[in-house]
C-alpha cells in the first residue's frame, strides 16, 4: 500500500469547531473533500496513548462518540451494525461450530460481546496493542466492553501480528481483525505478512474476516487487498461483504471474508451461506437479541453493486 493511500493520523483537535462551534468534524487523508460533522454536547475525555490520539463526546445525535486519531470508531447509536456483521457473518459461515476465535484489535470490546453469543466456545483470545482503548471503552461504552466480562475472554495488550505470527499454527477456527483504517498503528494490519501469519494461524477450512474499508472510497485499496488476499488463500476462497453504518465514511464500510483451503482439497468455503444459527441473548452477560445481523442480512451483504462488481472483477473469488 502507497503511503498516498495509506494517508496520515489526525487528532480530534483538528476536526473541532471547524464546519461550526460547538461541532466535530471528521477529516481525513483518506477521504479528502468531505467531512462528517456532530453536534458536541461535551468532550468526556481528551488526551493521547502510546500510540494514538483518543477523545470521547457525547454528542446529539449519537450518543456517546470515540474518535482514535481524529476518526469516528464507534457511536452508541450505530455500533451493532458494524459489530455484528464483522463476528457473525465469518462464524455462522463455518461448517462446524466455533470452539476458538482470536480477535486482533477491537478493543472496544464490541466484538467480544457478539462472540460471547456463542455457547459453542470455549476460548476467546483479543490482542490489542493499545491499553487505553480497553479502559477507556469499560469507562464510556459499558454496552459494548460488557464483553470483556465473559469468562473465556483472555485479554492480550500486544501486537497482534506478533501474536498471530506466535500462535501455534491451525490453532483457530476463525480470526477478526477489527482493525481502524490503515494509518498509523493499524497500518501494518493491511499488510501480506500479516496475512500470512493469520493463514497459519487458522486450521484448514478455518476463516479470517478483516475490516475492509468502503467502496465508495477505497475501491483501489479493495482491489489491492483482494488480490493480496487471493494469493495468501491460495486454494481458499476470498470474498467481500458490506454493512450500512451511518457514521463511517459514506455510510459503508466493507469485510474480507477468506478461508484456508480444507484438508484434502474440495470445494472451499462459500461464506455467502450462512450454516451456523444465528445467535442469540447471553442473559447471563446482559447482552440482548441481535439487532441487524440474520441469514436474510448475512447473504445480501454479498451483493455488490455493478460499479464495485465490475471493479473487483478477477481479484475476488473461490
Amino acid at each position: 500500500m502507497s503511503e498516498a493511500e495509506a494517508g496520515v493520523p489526525s487528532t480530534a483537535e483538528q476536526g473541532m469547531d471547524v464546519a461550526k462551534g460547538g461541532w466535530y468534524t471528521e477529516l481525513g487523508s483518506m477521504w479528502p473533500g468531505q467531512g462528517l460533522s456532530l453536534q458536541v454536547k461535551e468532550v468526556l475525555h481528551k488526551g493521547r496513548s502510546k500510540f494514538q490520539d483518543v477523545c470521547v463526546f457525547e454528542s446529539d445525535a449519537y450518543g456517546t462518540v470515540l474518535l482514535l486519531d481524529g476518526v469516528i470508531q464507534c457511536t452508541d447509536r450505530d455500533e451493532f451494525s458494524y459489530q455484528e456483521m464483522l463476528a457473525h457473518i465469518p462464524l455462522c459461515a463455518l461448517e462446524e461450530p466455533p470452539r476458538r476465535v482470536l480477535v486482533v484489535g477491537g478493543g472496544d470490546g464490541g466484538v467480544l460481546r457478539e462472540l460471547a453469543r456463542y455457547p459453542s466456545l470455549r476460548e476467546i483470545h483479543i490482542a490489542e496493542i493499545d491499553g487505553a482503548v480497553p479502559e477507556i471503552s469499560k469507562r464510556f461504552f459499558p454496552q459494548m466492553a460488557v464483553g470483556f466480562s465473559d469468562p473465556r475472554v483472555k485479554v492480550h495488550i500486544t501486537d497482534g501480528i506478533k501474536f498471530v505470527t506466535d500462535a501455534e499454527e491451525g490453532s483457530y477456527d476463525a480470526i477478526i481483525v477489527d482493525s481502524s483504517d490503515p494509518v498509523g498503528p493499524a497500518e501494518v494490519l493491511f499488510e501480506e505478512p500479516f496475512f500470512r501469519a493469520m493463514h497459519r494461524a487458522i486450521r484448514p477450512g478455518g476463516v479470517i474476516c478483516t475490516q475492509a474499508e468502503s467502496l465508495w472510497l477505497h475501491l483501489d485499496i479493495i482491489k489491492a487487498l483482494a488480490a493480496m488476499c487471493s494469493r495468501v488463500f491460495e486454494g481458499g476462497s476470498v470474498q467481500y461483504a458490506y454493512t450500512t453504518i451511518p457514521t463511517y465514511p459514506s455510510g459503508q464500510i466493507g469485510m474480507m471474508i477468506c478461508s484456508k483451503a480444507k484438508e484434502g482439497g474440495g470445494a472451499p468455503l462459500d461464506a455467502r451461506r450462512p450454516r451456523q444459527p444465528a445467535p442469540g441473548a447471553n442473559e447471563a452477560l446482559g447482552i440482548p437479541d441481535l439487532r441487524y445481523y440474520d441469514h436474510e442480512v448475512h447473504s445480501a451483504a454479498f451483493v455488490l453493486p455493478r460499479f464495485a462488481r465490475e471493479a473487483l472483477e478477477g481479484s475476488l473469488g473461490r
